[in-house]
Formats: structure tokens, C-alpha cells, sequence
């Protein structure tokens, strides 16, 4: 790695055919990169994905114009010289091999990619006192300024009020498909599943200490196995719920913070104020887990508050029983 960055070119050594042969090189690179985005966006985004094949041809042109230039001013061998090649020149981050990318991301990157290009160029003008270099430079960044407005046309033309309603519900579908369900289905498990233990063991020893200890060791496990669960049983491909990793993280923090919720009051040494607090808390756990799938799996609140409290309540009761007997 160290002589890679030592035998880097400065920005400022390098020559107006370099310059042009660098810009070259990143238009056709940036090309790519879009037409990797359209590719990906396709099947669930098709008008966002025809604005990213615009955008292509848009850089393709550029290209071809910085091509016609070479060749009019240095000929037509182009100096092999890419963005790697040069110290402090912008990079481009290797979000596209990414095998899940959320359309925010994939929007967001296209702008970073626009404005970090246009930037770098107006600060290499600035930068130069060569007459020729400057407006070499200052033309680049215009270029780049003409990507981001083009870019919004192509928007403007492919992405209609009912397109963009279309991709919108279609991402929020993909954002409760990978974070919300696995993470609902952890916190119900972290916070039913572990009441009995809990209880059980509060109410056998009446020791807090012992109580908090067990509980935590029953919700980190269940967080662990629970993540990896949903992680291994499912690679997203053929059920597009994304990431398998993103779905048990969700899963497995949720099914953790579920857990520890009613655990944490037990480091109050006093046993009847930790276990009136852990009570409270587990209402209010039962309450969210209502609310979330009201709010996002669009239950009736009604019955979910019914199915939740009913199973939290009679998890508690046999833990309790248990404990207490």
C-alpha cells in the first residue's frame, strides 16, 4: 500500500494531455458505474433506472467530446491514467458491488459523484496559473455542473408523480421487508420469550442480582440466535427481503433490547421496586410492539394489542408460576 501511495503522481505534475486523459478515464469509469445502478434498479425501479441510462449516455458524450479534444490538440494515443493514479484526485467509492442498495443510496451516490467531480475541478482551476490549464479545468467543472442538471431533467421526464409514488411505495416495501419484519419479529421474541426465565428466576430467588444476570444471559443468546437464524434461513435472493446480514442485525439487536428492557431494573437491589419497574416496562414494550405492527404491518391496533398483551401475559403468568411454585 505504501508504494502504491509513493508512486502516485501529484495533480499539480501532471501535464494538460494527463489532465485530459484523467478526465477521459473518469468519464467513461462514471459511465459504468450508472449503467451498474440501472442494471440493479431495473426489475423494481424502471423509471429510476431509464435516469440512470441517460445519465450514461450523457457521460458518454462528455467523453467522446474529451476524445475529439485529445485528438485535435495531442493525437490519438491516450495516456493510460486513472484516478488512482494521482495523489488526492476524488475517488469513487465501491458502493455499486454492493449486492443490496437501497434507492436512496443509489440517488444520494449518483449526486456525491456529480458534485465531488465538479468540486475537485474547481479547485484544481483555481489552483493553476497556465491560462490554457485553467480553462482546460474550469471547462471540466462546467461539464460536471451540466451532469447534475441534466441529471434533474431526466428526473423531471422519466420519474412522474406516479412513477416516483410507485418507486416510494415499492422502497418502503423493501425497508419493512429488510428492517422492520425481522426487527419486529426480535423485539416480540426478546420481550415475550424471556419473560418467563426472568420472572421465574425473580420470583424463585428473590435475589436481583441473580435475576439481572439470567436475564441478560437470556437475552444476549436469544439475540445471537435469533440473528443468525434469520441471517442463515434466507439469502434475500428469491424472497427480495434484502441483505440477509441487514435483516439479522435487525433481528438479532431487537431481540436483545427486548429482552434486557425488563432485565436492567433488577440491578435495583430492592426486589418488589426492580419488579414493579420491570412490570411497567414490559406493558410498555407489549404497547410498541403493538404500535409498530399498527403502524407498519398495518394491523389493527386492536388486535394486535390483543394477540401481544394476551401472549406476554400468560409467558408472565406461567414464569411467575413457575418461579413462585
Amino acid at each position: 500500500m505504501l508504494s502504491s501511495l509513493v508512486s502516485r503522481r501529484r495533480f499539480a505534475d501532471l501535464s494538460e494531455q494527463e489532465i485530459l486523459a484523467l478526465a477521459i478515464s473518469s468519464e467513461e469509469d462514471d459511465a459504468r458505474i450508472y449503467r451498474s445502478y440501472a442494471e440493479r434498479l431495473r426489475g423494481d425501479y424502471p423509471a429510476s433506472a431509464k435516469v440512470f441510462e441517460g445519465m450514461a449516455v450523457e457521460e458518454d458524450g462528455h467523453r467522446q467530446r474529451l476524445i475529439d479534444l485529445h485528438r485535435a490538440r495531442f493525437g490519438e494515443v491516450i495516456p493510460l491514467i486513472r484516478r488512482e493514479h494521482v495523489a488526492g484526485f476524488y475517488a469513487r467509492r465501491p458502493v455499486w458491488l454492493a449486492q443490496t442498495l437501497s434507492l436512496d443510496t443509489i440517488r444520494g451516490e449518483a449526486q456525491a459523484m456529480e458534485k465531488a467531480a465538479g468540486d475537485f475541478y474547481q479547485r484544481a482551476a483555481a489552483r493553476t496559473s497556465d491560462a490554457a490549464t485553467r480553462r482546460l479545468l474550469g471547462d471540466l467543472a462546467a461539464a460536471e455542473a451540466g451532469h447534475e442538471r441534466h441529471a434533474e431533467h431526466l428526473e423531471d421526464h422519466h420519474l412522474t408523480e406516479e412513477a416516483r409514488g410507485s418507486e416510494d411505495q415499492a422502497a418502503k416495501r423493501q425497508f419493512i421487508l429488510t428492517w422492520v419484519q425481522p426487527g419486529l419479529a426480535g423485539l416480540m421474541d426478546g420481550s415475550v420469550s424471556t419473560l418467563a426465565p426472568i420472572f421465574a428466576t425473580a420470583f424463585a430467588t428473590q435475589d436481583t442480582w441473580t435475576t439481572f444476570l439470567v436475564g441478560s444471559a437470556a437475552s444476549v443468546g436469544a439475540g445471537i440466535s435469533m440473528g443468525f437464524t434469520e441471517a442463515a434461513h434466507d439469502d434475500g435472493i428469491l424472497s427480495g427481503r434484502g441483505s440477509p446480514w441487514k435483516r439479522g442485525l435487525a433481528s438479532g439487536v431487537m431481540t436483545t433490547i427486548g429482552g434486557m428492557g425488563h432485565a436492567l431494573p433488577y440491578l435495583i437491589p430492592d426486589f418488589w421496586t426492580a419488579t414493579t419497574i420491570a412490570m411497567v416496562v414490559v406493558f410498555v414494550e407489549l404497547w410498541a410492539i403493538a404500535w409498530i405492527q399498527n403502524r407498519f404491518m398495518e394491523t389493527p391496533f386492536l388486535r394486535a394489542a390483543l394477540q401481544v398483551v394476551l401472549g406476554g401475559a400468560l409467558v408472565f403468568a406461567a414464569g411467575a408460576l413457575i418461579g413462585g411454585g
